[in-house]
């Protein structure tokens, strides 16, 4: 091996192997079927899998963490294992992921991911399953909305299922009303500060929600064709624009009605904004992203959608405390004061909350909710429709929490 072996970002997930503590190394692009397991002490290695060491300087380095020698040949046996499961940011897994992004466009459209997986890929046990989050929800007294934009949840549907049915019920008329959709979605893997373009259309068990590649291929214009396409991959298997996608092709049917064209846009972490002290309105990129959608889109009826959630707080997330009562009814007035915001349409206020307390609850929302409200430019009010919080460890110790908005 001669390259300097560096890591690419991966999920650590802590496992228990025939009766000892483990980590799971989890590849979100899931490259290739091979899953890897890690003890934890061997695991400590990959720190110095930064692309800045030989093998041989990542064996010297992980001796003198460790304290004792180590056999070199379980240095390169676990590197061989990495680079054979395509862990490693090198020319095999370059090339794995220029493969895939080529079979990716050859597709006719992006088909759902989690279909048969998360939700069921069939459109009639779908909708049945739709309905009965929606079960017992009252409209006593609500008069249709014909707003501009919705904050959606990405949970998985066992746990916002009832959020997202009271939110999208509550949005027909806008739906219905609309001339173009455009999600903005959570990228779970995106790099700092990135705008992801795919000129595919998104499918669903209900069909294929119609793409709109004129206004992509503007936007990609905008911010160049590579900064647009760099990581196009991740709209393979990404979630978060799926399953608002999947609830905003129920209502077409629902109302029956054809689905109108749908702009789905992944949206990457702001965290190098809140760590360095820049921030993201004097992007030139982004800027260029939002007005230039504002202008392709002026004259248009316009629903736009943030599919994201709140936050990720507790153990399961590193942090060293559990989320008792007084912390729970402290994150639900840190929710509510960014919720008010976003209601406001202000998302100077949205953006200084996360930053003041350098995003410690963890909204993975953030760079979604923020261009969406630059996007709109301000909103004439809006109305808050569910809130809760999911757990998210078999404690209850870790939660995160959601919402369902509706701004005007």
């Amino acid at each position: 091996m001669t390259e300097n072996p560096r890591l690419r970002p991966l999920d650590f997930q802590p496992v228990n192997h025939m009766g000892q503590p483990m980590w799971y190394l989890r590849d979100p692009l899931q490259l290739t079927p091979y899953q890897l397991i890690m003890p934890q002490t061997l695991a400590q290695m990959l720190v110095f899998c930064d692309g800045t060491r030989t093998p041989t300087e990542i064996h010297a380095a992980f001796c003198r963490h460790v304290g004792q020698m180590v056999d070199y040949a379980i240095i390169t046996d676990a590197l061989e294992q990495l680079d054979k499961a395509c862990l490693l940011d090198n020319r095999r897994s370059q090339q794995v992921q220029a493969e895939m992004l080529k079979a990716y466009r050859a597709q006719p459209h992006r088909p759902p991911a989690l279909a048969g997986l998360s939700y069921p890929g069939e459109a009639q046990a779908l909708t049945a399953l739709l309905q009965q989050y929606g079960a017992g929800d009252d409209l006593n007294g609500w008069q249709p909305w014909q707003g501009r934009g919705i904050i959606s949840p990405h949970i998985d549907y066992q746990r916002g299922g009832p959020v997202y049915a009271k939110v999208w019920r509550r949005a027909e008329t806008a739906v219905a009303q609309a001339d173009i959709v455009v999600i903005f979605g959570t990228d779970h893997n995106g790099s700092a500060g990135s705008v992801t373009l795919t000129r595919q259309a998104y499918a669903t068990p209900f069909g294929v929600l119609p793409a709109d590649p004129a206004l992509v291929d503007q936007l990609a214009t905008a911010i160049g064709e590579d900064a647009a396409y760099a990581e196009e991959i991740h709209h393979r298997q990404e979630h978060s624009i799926e399953l608002s996608a999947v609830w905003l092709h129920y209502t077409y049917q629902k109302l029956g009605l054809e689905p109108k064209p749908m702009v789905p846009i992944l949206c990457g972490s702001f965290h190098h904004f809140v760590m360095n002290g820049s921030h993201p309105a004097d992007d030139a990129g982004l800027t260029a992203v939002i007005e230039t959608l504002r202008r392709e889109t002026q004259g248009k009826k316009v629903l736009a959608v943030a599919s994201v959630d709140f936050a990720h707080v507790g153990p399961n997330f590193g942090d060293n405390f559990v989320m008792d009562s007084p912390r729970r009814a402290a994150l639900q007035t840190a929710d509510d004061n960014l919720m008010t915001a976003i209601l406001r349409g202000d998302a100077a206020d949205f953006y200084g909350q996360i930053t003041a307390v350098q995003d410690r609850n963890r909204i993975c929302g953030f760079s979604s909710i923020y261009l969406l409200l630059r996007y709109l430019d301000g909103v004439s009010g809006g109305r808050s429709i569910a809130y809760t919080h999911c757990p998210a460890d078999p404690q209850d110790n870790s939660l995160v929490s959601i919402s369902g908005l509706l701004l005007d």
